[in-house]
């Protein structure tokens, strides 16, 4: 099996590197291999590779700066895919593209379904939206990954990179609690895709969602981050958090205030459970804190 690998250095893509060579011969493109602003180029590209496999890692992610730079996120979010879609129609490839909680505007209070209707707030969840149907639409066989609260050892910061860093510098922290939802490790992502990928035929294609299991608040979510890098003996000077709504730290882009999503469909196509976030946030912070030590990723 021949995959394509699009946006390969970022915080899923590195990952992939990772587990994607065990399912067949593995082709990563990254930045300098391929400009995906240059919209005209991808189709001929792609079906150069003639891959049986397309994995669309690639996405304009800065939420806030979206607001801003709203042309380029729908083309990165939007266009590209669109072009992907294409593409696999020529190769007879699978596409699958990871996708987002951000699609949903996080006013319901139970876990979102993957046949909800979508109602993305900003322009960030409304470009990858706008992605997602182009895959649905534009291929016949098509996969979109949504997840959520992604962050990884590689690829640029997150929020744990962010809070290790922040709470490295200062000794009292503001962080919202009135956001909820399910850190995932990027590792636990390419795990799942993976795993997907070795059960694809006619009846698997579609959309699914993939998170690590448990419910937090981004000040929660904080609070473990410092016990689990503590407990690492990485070096902090914070001494407390506080716990603020999202009113006291407005933001360009509106955020889901409830972002959970149901993950029951790929658990029972995969036949397993996602791993618990505590879990994969100690085994990331191991690999991120401990480089030189062997971590144990089950």
């Amino acid at each position: 099996m021949k995959i394509l690998l699009l946006g390969s250095q970022g915080q899923v893509g590195a990952e992939l590197c990772k587990t994607l060579p065990a399912m067949g011969e593995l082709t990563a493109w990254n930045r300098r291999d391929i400009d995906l602003t240059q919209l005209d180029q991808i189709v001929p590209k792609v079906v150069e590779q003639h891959p049986d496999v397309i994995v669309n890692a690639a996405a304009y992610t800065a939420v806030d700066q979206a607001e801003r730079e709203s042309d380029l996120a729908y083309i990165i979010n939007a266009k590209v895919p669109t072009q992907l879609a294409t593409a696999s129609q020529v190769c007879g490839a699978t596409l699958i593209h990871i996708s987002t909680d951000y699609v949903f505007d996080g006013h319901k209070n139970r876990p979102y379904l993957t046949t909800d209707n979508p109602c993305p707030l900003g322009v960030y969840g409304q470009s990858k939206r706008a992605g997602e149907i182009a895959v649905l639409e534009g291929c016949d066989r098509p996969v979109i990954l949504r997840t959520a609260w992604v962050y990884g050892a590689s690829g640029k910061g997150n929020f744990v990179k962010t809070m290790l860093r922040l709470g490295a510098e200062r000794e009292i922290l503001n962080v919202v609690y009135d956001q909820v939802g399910s850190p995932t490790w990027a590792y636990d992502i390419a795990q799942a895709i993976a795993a997907l990928m070795s059960r694809l035929d006619t009846s698997s294609f579609g959309i699914y969602h993939f998170t690590n299991s448990g419910v937090v608040s981004w000040y929660d979510f904080a609070i473990a981050i410092f016990e689990e890098a503590r407990a690492l003996h990485h070096s902090l000077n914070i001494h407390h958090v506080n716990a603020i709504t999202s009113d006291q730290y407005p933001t360009a882009a509106e955020r889901p205030a409830y972002s959970v999503l149901a993950g029951d469909k790929l658990a029972k196509l995969l036949n397993q459970t996602a791993p618990y976030w505590r879990y994969s946030l100690r085994n990331m912070l191991k690999e991120l804190l401990t480089p030189l030590t062997a971590v144990n990723k089950v």
